[in-house]
């Protein structure tokens, strides 16, 4: 991502309704829908500036990697983990076998090679081990916004299914979220065409719309997972290795 997104993440990542929407919807996901032993092993794949390390970490025994060395930095001082050095597909020096959960929270939209990344990574899940992926949805929806995060695409789950098939894991779950605020986001892209404007659409609003925008995403949690949604901004899955036959 350019310098200036990830210097926006570190300043708001406890402010924005974004981000910490989204925390509580994927920490609600993980203990509804992912029970995990005690003690379990975590690793979260492209923790950017740190926003998830926390509520991870209350989980279970995390480890964490991130490929840009300022990121990485920011991460490791907000939450006390050595955060390592490593990128997707084939440059993680974490131990194979060994996570009973892998984070990969809007991170596969970033890099070229995601079958192959998937691939690599599902070599360090635990036999029992789960992966939960988060990207963004909607093809149709590319805007400057997935230009500024250097994103290669955007998903569909028809999509993503393919790609975990075909890297040897297999869907457990998948659905959409990030719902109730959709029509919104697409009057906001109409809008911006229309007048041709281009502002990051990643800036903290005014704190009325920011803890208005909060309290709706953050109500996703109580569906995420039990509820079907039939469209949202985002995609989620939980996949695990493929049986044998």
């Amino acid at each position: 991502m350019e310098k200036a997104v990830y210097a926006r993440m570190a300043e708001q990542e406890d402010s924005h309704w974004w981000f910490r929407g989204r925390r509580e919807i994927l920490s609600s996901l993980i203990r509804i829908r992912l029970p995990l032993p005690s003690g379990a092993r975590i690793l979260e794949v492209g923790c950017g500036t740190g926003g998830n390390l926390a509520f991870l970490s209350s989980i279970g025994e995390l480890d964490a990697v991130e490929f840009d060395g300022d990121a990485r930095a920011i991460a490791s001082e907000k939450s006390g983990i050595a955060v390592k050095e490593g990128a997707l597909p084939d440059g993680l020096t974490v131990d194979d076998g060994a996570y009973d959960l892998i984070a990969l929270l809007d991170v596969l939209e970033h890099v070229k090679e995601d079958t192959e990344s998937l691939a690599n990574l599902s070599a360090k899940l635990s036999k029992t081990g789960r992966m939960l992926i988060t990207v963004p949805a909607m093809p149709w929806l590319w805007s400057d916004h997935d230009e500024r995060h250097h994103h290669h695409r955007r998903y569909t789950k028809s999509t993503l299914k393919t790609v975990v098939t075909n890297s040897g894991l297999e869907i457990v779950q998948i659905g959409y979220f990030n719902t109730i605020l959709f029509p919104i986001a697409i009057i906001q892209r109409i809008v911006k065409r229309l007048i041709h404007s281009s502002p990051p659409d990643d800036m903290l609003p005014s704190p009325i719309i920011n803890n208005l925008f909060f309290a709706i995403f953050r109500s996703e949690k109580y569906a995420i997972g039990r509820l079907p949604f039939p469209i949202g901004l985002s995609i989620f899955a939980i996949v695990q290795l493929q049986k044998s036959p």
